[in-house]
């Protein structure tokens, strides 16, 4: 009887010695992991102004943080006021932004860091201290070192009005054409697309008709008054900033597409949208295969949006966030109308819908 119970007790421990070995197989939390050299944010002092509301102001990087097993390392940057960075509730307040999946660096606008500079206190057109640091999560959480910046904010007027962009592609009349509206006092900004056989020459006015209209003078300066015809560079979407505060104007390609196996690129290439101007939307009609859809800007991953709440099928309203990594799925082959618009009070989120026609 001795001996049958030496060998229960023999056997117990042979059990628990290979449930430890199973657990040590997947328990991570016991290996340290850190990051392995300091966040970079260049510049580290920066003054907002309006003029810069719509430039990268900041940018943040760091090298990756390497858990001990193979998965996506999710990264968010943290912004807070060196006050509230320390003791237990150290970071409670700190404005998060998303960064994405094992993304090493982000950048700020300067209207965005402004709109954080006001949230976290610091008063406009005075000198003052932000922290930041980056959060890295795969089964738990790791923090960089702080790192300050000096920010000085703006109290940033409120903008009101549009301009209109009269021109060939719709017949030069301005109650009809494209609309840009005011971001700032005096600056203008929107999009257009412009496919063949559509002209591709352009004015701007400030009301609908032609009493006060810019384009260029004879000396080919940018003007209010000028005769000669403005022109897109050639057939596409752009996005149109114009400063009538500086007389100047910018175009940019400017696209979003679709991507995803539903789509004739499938995920190597996006499959353009148009920009829909009387809609104020980007849309796209034609032909999808069942499978999944995403979207994202100037056939890039840096700015995309995805689903992962399991959207399927016709949608109307449905929400997109930015950098998620799941996807609306088109449930049969057939002809489709794709819209998408970014939220224009929250750019973390877009509006979709999906229509078989």
């Amino acid at each position: 009887m001795k001996t049958y119970i030496n060998k229960l007790v023999a056997l117990a421990f042979v059990i628990l010695a290979c449930v430890s070995c199973e657990d040590d197989a997947e328990l991570t939390t016991l290996q340290q992991v850190s990051f392995s050299a300091p966040v970079e944010a260049t510049p580290n002092t920066i003054i907002l102004t309006s003029d810069n509301s719509y430039e990268s102001v900041l940018t943040v990087s760091w090298l990756d943080v390497v858990y001990p097993i193979e998965a996506p390392v999710t990264y968010t940057l943290a912004i807070d006021v060196t006050a509230d960075t320390f003791g237990e509730n150290g970071w409670a307040n700190a404005v998060r932004i998303p960064v994405g999946d094992d993304v090493l660096s982000t950048s700020i606008l300067g209207g965005d860091l402004n709109d954080i500079a006001a949230e976290l206190g610091l008063a406009p057109d005075v000198e003052g201290e932000l922290m930041l640091r980056v959060e890295a999560y795969m089964d738990r959480y790791v923090y960089s070192e702080s790192v300050p910046i000096t920010v000085t904010p703006y109290v940033e007027e409120v903008a009101f009005g549009q301009i209109y962009m009269p021109g060939s592609y719709q017949g030069w009349d301005p109650a009809t054409a494209a609309v840009l509206p005011a971001i700032a006092p005096g600056v203008y900004q929107g999009y257009i697309t412009i496919l063949a056989p559509q002209g591709l020459g352009f004015k701007f006015t400030t009301e609908t008709n032609w009493d006060t209209f810019y384009g260029l003078d004879t000396n080919g300066n940018f003007a209010q008054g000028g005769d000669t015809d403005l022109t897109l560079p050639a057939f596409g979407s752009y996005q149109i900033t114009v400063n009538l505060n500086l007389l100047t104007y910018t175009i940019v390609p400017y696209s979003w597409g679709i991507i995803g196996p539903s789509t004739p690129g499938g995920w190597d290439s996006d499959t353009d949208m148009f920009y829909d101007y009387q809609n104020s939307q980007w849309k796209f009609v034609g032909a999808l295969n069942a499978g999944a859809l995403k979207f994202r800007l100037n056939n890039e991953w840096t700015i995309n949006y995805g689903s992962s709440e399991g959207n399927n099928g016709d949608i109307s309203n449905g929400t997109m966030y930015l950098d998620d990594g799941g996807a609306h799925t088109i449930n049969t082959n057939g002809n489709y109308e794709v819209t998408f618009i970014v939220g224009p009070n929250n750019p973390a989120t877009a509006i979709y819908s999906v229509t078989q026609q």
